[in-house]
């Protein structure tokens, strides 16, 4: 069984940092494209940021461009989400994903984490 499971979620204030991870039991980790997306209440799921298997390649929603850095460790099974220059419009809960198609549409994402709250207060 495929399990996604986050962590490092928490409450940081405006301006500040936070990283949190995700560790993936149940399949092939590093045959798999992982991605981190995210939903504010009220509002759809956005893509954040995604990484290529061998980690060669990452992307990057443009909302967090050149804040927010996306990296893997195939050896743990885990891939990390840096975050610096927190807003308060990046609170939401961040989900990770796995695929074996690159992409940034949710929909072609098999497998994903139970999500982690991150609240950035003003």
């Amino acid at each position: 069984q495929v399990q996604l499971g986050e962590s490092g979620g928490g409450l940081v204030q405006a301006g500040g940092s936070l990283s949190v991870s995700c560790t993936a039991n149940g399949l092939t980790f590093r045959t798999y494209h992982m991605a981190w997306f995210r939903q504010a209440p009220g509002k759809e799921r956005e893509f954040v940021a995604a990484i290529t298997w061998s980690g060669g390649t990452t992307v990057y929603g443009d909302s967090v461009k050149g804040r927010f850095t996306i990296s893997r460790d195939n050896a743990k099974n885990t891939v990390y989400l840096q975050m610096n220059s927190l807003k308060p419009e990046d609170t939401a809960v961040y989900y990770c994903a796995a695929t074996r198609s690159w992409a940034r549409t949710s929909t072609f994402y098999n497998y994903w984490g139970q999500g982690t709250q991150v609240t950035v207060s003003s």
